[in-house]
């Protein structure tokens, strides 16, 4: 056994003993080899149901990691393409100036919108095509496009979503385009937009604890953030669940340079260019002002193409400080992340209950990623 990783597993289990979370599952290997699963805690503050490797995890926002290998696989079938204005195919999204944002500037978080969490207050956040008629009428441009990075929670990818369905030759609903493009080639038989009626059993109603203070309602479940449990949606930024052997098969696939036991997802130059940062110096306008509030130095954006990346310079970032700059993943809401370190040939996967607030969590992932690196690089 690694000493390291035991101390990493004995990490998480302090955190939480004290309270701090409730539980994780966590991967962590190198050049393929899978050096530690454990499923550590609880799904619940009151400790009553412990967690399984084979849990099923809200993934929040690490659902747009999905979004973004589907339109850049689009790109290169030909349907998309990266200087391809939003508004083109999209007409409704009019306006100057945000009818000059290009799909570029949806996956850099470029375009030039605020970053709202809801277009409509209250709204149903379950369809698609709700969504795509909420951002069109309520979001307009404040900026030009490129001239500021601003995280965008919900806009960016429900206009992603869209433009994959207006492009399908199939005309088929976003959740099927996910599912038979993306999670089916990679055997992630446990990842669904919706909890599918054979995943409810292990599903884990996630803790918001006051973290997602909006609403993020599903039409038929009850609750302020009832779209977590609805067993169908098409929300494009927020709506998968997966478990953390799934969201490693994925992280293992954009390591192994964009495929996975014969399933091409996307190119290795295409991930190259994803990688990069594409958001030069800039701030990420939401996390400055978390920096900012923490006492931090504000680091610069460091997105790639739908990527959040390490970066340069020692900052507090969710990846740790001993990765290398172009580390590449996505993470969601106080509780998911994996990331993949090209040049280490690690990947790392962690799915939490009781979602943490922004610093905390950064810290948090901080911690665990320096931990694995230093395990196993």
């Amino acid at each position: 056994m690694n000493e390291r990783l035991d101390n990493l597993q004995a990490a998480i289990a302090a955190d939480v003993q004290r309270g701090h979370y409730h539980g994780a599952v966590i991967r962590i290997g190198r050049g393929g080899r899978l050096d530690l699963e454990a499923a550590i805690g609880f799904q619940d503050a009151a400790h009553d149901k412990r967690l399984a490797a084979d849990s099923v995890f809200s993934l929040f926002s690490l659902t747009k990691a999905f979004t973004n290998l589907l339109v850049l696989r689009a790109v290169e079938l030909g349907r998309l393409s990266l200087t391809t204005r939003v508004a083109e195919l999209i007409p409704e999204f009019g306006g100057a100036p945000r009818d000059r944002a290009t799909l570029y500037h949806l996956l850099t978080h470029t375009a030039g919108m605020p970053g709202v969490w809801t277009p409509k207050p209250d709204m149903f956040e379950d369809d698609l095509g709700e969504l795509l008629q909420a951002v069109c009428e309520n979001v307009h441009g404040i900026v030009e496009p490129g001239a500021r990075c601003d995280y965008a929670p919900v806009v960016n990818h429900v206009l992603m979503g869209e433009l994959l369905r207006r492009t399908d030759p199939q005309g088929r609903a976003f959740r099927d385009i996910a599912r038979e493009d993306l999670f089916e080639p990679l055997g992630m038989r446990d990842t669904s937009l919706g909890v599918r009626p054979d995943l409810r059993a292990r599903k884990v109603v996630p803790d918001i604890r006051g973290v997602v203070p909006i609403a993020v309602r599903g039409r038929t479940q009850p609750g302020r953030h009832s779209l977590f449990e609805e067993e169908v949606n098409d929300a494009a930024h927020v709506g998968a669940c997966s478990t953390a052997g799934d969201v490693w098969r994925f992280a293992e696939m954009l390591r192994r340079g964009g495929t996975l036991d014969g399933a091409r997802i996307v190119s290795p130059r295409m991930l190259q260019l994803a990688r990069q940062n594409h958001t030069g110096d800039m701030h990420n306008e939401l996390y400055r002002g978390v920096a900012l509030r923490a006492g931090w130095t504000p680091p610069p954006a460091f997105i790639g193409l739908g990527f959040s990346l390490r970066g340069e310079g020692i900052v507090h970032h969710q990846f740790g400080t001993l990765t290398t700059p172009q580390t590449f993943g996505n993470y969601g809401a106080g509780s998911t992340m994996f990331w993949v370190d090209p040049e280490l040939d690690l990947s790392f996967v962690c799915l939490t209950t009781g979602l943490l607030p922004q610093a905390a969590n950064i810290e948090r992932f901080q911690r665990l990623s320096d931990m694995a690196v230093g395990a196993l690089a």
